[in-house]
């Protein structure tokens, strides 16, 4: 368990300077260039996610059973993870109703991920990583919109075009995924 945590303290701690230490971001990006900046965070994020996954791995081996969710929970996860889907699609897609309303889809999307998984999996393992990820989501969410509006940040102009392609490429994503990488990857069929 203590690897587990280790690496999600590493991951999502790179994924939090922003919002922790944004000043010394913007200094160590002068300093070094924008992209050795980049492929060192690229390092930190794959070590923390290489760790955390490993972690994540070991601690499955010795479950901690908190709650049983009922069988119900399956389906509002089914159902959570599709948004979730779409709101990922949408950050990569311009010009998007999903991007022009909240601003930040992929932290819309991690928070639905999370919180259908909280859901359906009551393992001490499974609340901790969900619930730091929700938590992150959240606090990642409302830091990024403040910026943002400190900073005049507009997003974009939506188009049914846009929005169209983040809902269809959101569900294909969503049904290669739960219906077959996810039982490949995680060893799980969400479907049963």
């Amino acid at each position: 368990m203590v690897i587990f945590v280790v690496g999600l303290i590493l991951f999502l701690g790179v994924h939090s300077v922003r919002v922790i230490a944004d000043p010394w971001r913007t200094a160590s990006i002068a300093r070094l260039g924008i992209g050795p900046w980049k492929g060192l965070y690229s390092l930190a994020s794959l070590a923390g996610f290489l760790v955390l996954v490993w972690g994540y791995g070991q601690a499955r081996q010795t479950p901690i059973v908190i709650w049983s969710p009922p069988a119900a929970m399956r389906h509002a996860t089914e159902l959570l993870t599709l948004i979730a889907f779409i709101f990922l699609a949408a950050s990569k897609i311009p010009n998007n109703a999903f991007k022009a309303r909240v601003g930040h889809p992929m932290l819309i999307g991690v928070k639905f991920w999370a919180l259908g998984h909280l859901l359906a999996n009551g393992t001490l393992n499974d609340i901790i990583l969900f619930g730091a990820f929700l938590a992150w989501a959240v606090v990642t969410y409302v830091a990024s919109r403040k910026r943002d509006r400190r900073e005049g940040v507009r997003y974009g102009v939506a188009s049914v075009r846009g929005t169209s392609i983040s809902v269809v490429v959101g569900l294909v994503a969503w049904a290669i995924f739960a219906g077959l990488l996810h039982k490949l990857l995680i060893g799980i069929s969400p479907f049963g």
